[in-house]
């Protein structure tokens, strides 16, 4: 082997991004490019009475405008989740078919032109008036009608889980906790907004679109428009960030196809940052109580976990709360229930670390209010309530570390010794405070038949393929680390093929499964062609290594050898049998659903934060976590993914929030000017550990995901710092000044 897994590889896209050679979407050049602009409805509900285009029909540059009247009927396609592996509209509703307002911003309009500015001037000379009616757009005015549906996320998952007998596992315990956080909605705000390029020849449809999926693209694209997916191709290598705000197909992606077809030359539709808040989902504002039972020493016997939230008036759609609340400890009773309001919004969407960052931050601040008030110290209460085995089907972890990550991380943040009590801690007018928080986040077994080819040249160098893309994460770097790994060649003589549906079959890298499932394909492919190669070898009475056994020759940098030095080359090889190239398709199934192991990433955060006594403003100062991924293909790409969904907690526990205005049932901060993110300035010192353990059920590899377990613990951990820091609880995200002011010393 080449040994090229588990290195610390600099990305192999990174001269391209760094130069500007890296072409996305939105930068694709094509003759007699328009572009197009959406027109989204000013009410959040009603009816539209009237569109007027003539002022925006003679600006100049205009080549068309659409309404729902030019449009043709779209196929109703089922809300399904992209890592399902087939078509995954972001919701049911299509927009522009009728003349029904169900959420402020949703398009009512399409203008083209030749430009963008005057795509977008043009826009706003289009006049559209509404019969508006009552609309809902927070929990409050919908609280009364919630109701309690049967299925979430797609209708995949059950909208309850029931273990043991809650009103008895609540009376086993000597001390109850109740809780309750609200959660601001969240938006994504990802560097490239939403963008698709549409082009047809003749009944063939190009797409250049900035997703996270491009099979996902095709799929859906062609299942709306009733065309074969053979005709559809959809071409992404780069995409400037996603982090769930383009793992399901938007409705700009058809429309932009649509309007292509429209005026007869290649449309390039490109979503505003405003728009970004009412075009690509987002997390949805919410409520979550969690009631925990535990006797004196600490035993959980009781967990109790019910949220509410706000869904679009057309599915059923919400982060799954407890799937890691119901199976991080051991307590015998466990009840989960969602409760849904129909607003005026667009349907939510996977937010980094969707259910799990809202959901594991109820749950540890529950579990931090428990350890003070049961005088533990918050890690060992965890580690009291630590569990071999899924609490919900008995099954053991596929691979855990949950109990290393706590000790390792408390080891490196130096929380021993750190003194319990609220406030006891100052530095001239800073108030500071220790917190920490568990981490789990599901590993996913969701998607279809993984493909990849490999093809080895004569040179002992090697072109891989897949349908996979990067966005961001470093997803080109690992496969190619795979690829050289798995064919015993150096890094350098591998060049990774992919975004382009043509090439062989990836399913979408969402929920923390592209590094698992994408790799697997690849490792398969790779060792596919090395294995060929190794039994030609073995076979061929010229070789050094004739009568040689398979399993005992291994590959590095391109020769094949026994354990006593005795060898070949890949080239030696196949110039002595007149070979160019061979190759092989590698391919990978997941487990079924009913695999019998828990299936869960863990990790352990801590953070300490500084509170100013007078201003009511919280600084982390540093932040410490360890994680127990599986295998780590590229410890640098995989730290980086998880500071940054540590910083993105950061961001939800002090910054984030999107305000509704309930009078205009519209966004109130829909920009970047008004929408808090962290920049540099905001990021503390970060240290994190990665913990390998052995997984033999995830895939060949053992791999894991990193994506979204970074994020999850970071929020809890930093809210329950800021408790300790002044001895008041925040019970609403994001934590500002005007929360804490009127608790804080005088």
């Amino acid at each position: 082997m080449s040994g090229s897994i588990g290195q610390g590889a600099a990305r192999v896209d990174g001269r391209e991004k760094v130069t500007g050679t890296a072409r996305y979407s939105g930068e694709i050049a094509l003759p007699g490019l328009a572009h197009g602009q959406i027109v989204g409805a000013a009410v959040p509900s009603g009816r539209i009475t009237s569109i007027n285009t003539a002022a925006a029909e003679r600006a100049d540059g205009v080549a068309a405008i659409l309404t729902r009247h030019d449009l043709p009927e779209v196929a109703r396609v089922p809300l399904v989740p992209s890592l399902m592996g087939g078509p995954a509209p972001g919701e049911t509703f299509f927009p522009m078919q009728d003349d029904v307002v169900h959420y402020a911003g949703q398009p009512v309009a399409i203008v083209v032109a030749g430009s963008l500015e005057q795509a977008r001037y043009a826009a706003t000379l289009v006049e559209v008036e509404y019969a508006e009616t009552p609309s809902v757009t927070v929990i409050e005015q919908g609280r009364a009608d919630a109701y309690e549906p049967e299925k979430i996320f797609g209708g995949f998952m059950p909208a309850q889980l029931h273990r043991g007998d809650i009103e008895d596992g609540m009376a086993d315990g000597d001390l109850r906790v109740d809780t309750m956080v609200r959660f601001a909605p969240n938006h994504h705000n990802a560097l490239e907004p939403l963008t698709t390029t549409a082009v047809w020849e003749g009944d063939s449809l190009t797409l250049y679109d900035s997703c996270q999926g491009i099979k996902a693209v095709q799929l859906t694209v062609a299942a709306l428009l009733g065309m074969s997916p053979s005709k559809v191709r959809v071409l992404t290598r780069f995409v400037g960030g996603a982090f769930g705000s383009k793992a399901m197909v938007w409705p700009h992606v058809t429309l932009a196809a649509l309007a292509a077809r429209h005026v007869r030359r290649p449309v390039r539709l490109t979503v505003t940052r405003e728009q970004m808040f009412t075009s690509c989902g987002h997390r949805e504002e919410q409520e979550q109580h969690v009631r925990l039972g535990a006797r004196a020493d600490g035993t959980l016997t009781a967990i109790r976990h019910h949220k509410i939230s706000v869904t679009s008036p057309f599915d059923d759609w919400a982060e799954p709360a407890f799937g890691a609340s119901s199976q991080l400890y051991a307590a015998p009773a466990f009840e989960g229930v969602h409760h849904l309001v129909r607003g005026n919004t667009m349907t939510p969407t996977f937010t980094r670390g969707p259910g799990e960052a809202a959901g594991v931050f109820s749950l540890e601040c529950a579990m931090d209010e428990l350890a003070r008030e049961l005088g533990i110290d918050p890690v060992e209460l965890r580690m009291r309530n630590l569990t071999g085995a899924d609490p919900n089907t008995g099954h053991p972890w596929s691979s855990s570390g949950l109990d290393e990550c706590l000790r390792r991380g408390a080891r490196r943040f130096g929380w021993d010794g750190r003194d319990p009590a609220p406030g006891a801690r100052r530095e001239g007018n800073w108030l500071i405070g220790t917190g920490m928080a568990a981490a789990a986040y599901p590993v996913a077994f969701f998607m279809r038949t993984q493909r990849a080819r490999a093809r080895l040249y004569s040179d002992a160098t090697a072109v891989v393929s897949t349908a996979a893309q990067e966005f961001g994460t470093g997803m080109t770097t690992v496969l190619t680390q795979v690829a050289a790994d798995g064919l015993g060649i150096d890094l350098r003589d591998v060049r990774l093929d992919y975004g382009d549906t043509d090439l062989p079959t990836a399913g979408s890298p969402v929920g923390s499964n592209g590094a698992m499932m994408v790799s697997a394909a690849v490792h398969n492919a790779a060792t596919a062609v090395r294995d060929q190669m190794i039994a030609m070898a073995a076979g061929d009475p010229e070789s050094p290594l004739h009568g040689a056994d398979p399993g005992e020759i291994t590959v590095t940098g391109g020769r094949m050898a026994v354990a006593d030095g005795t060898g070949e080359s890949y080239r030696a090889l196949m110039e002595r049998h007149l070979m160019n190239d061979t190759e092989a398709t590698g391919s990978w199934d997941p487990p079924p659903l009913d695999t019998p192991y828990g299936l869960l990433t863990f990790g352990a955060q801590f953070a300490e934060v500084a509170v100013d006594a007078d201003l009511g403003i919280v600084r982390v100062r540093r932040m410490t976590a360890a994680f127990a991924p599986g295998r780590v293909l590229n410890p640098m790409t995989a730290r980086s993914q998880l500071m940054g969904g540590m910083l993105w907690g950061m961001s939800q526990a002090l910054l984030e929030g999107t305000r509704m205005d309930t009078g205009l049932g519209r966004w109130a901060n829909a920009g970047l000017g008004d929408y808090l993110v962290p920049v540099n300035a905001d990021a503390p010192e970060i240290d994190i550990e990665l913990i390998e353990v052995e997984d033999r059920v995830t895939g060949p590899l053992g791999v894991k995901g990193v994506g979204e377990i970074g994020q999850v613990g970071s929020g809890a951990a930093i809210a329950n710092a800021v408790h300790h820091a002044t001895g008041h609880r925040v019970r609403e995200l994001p934590i500002t000044a005007e929360h804490l002011l009127p608790h804080l010393p005088a």
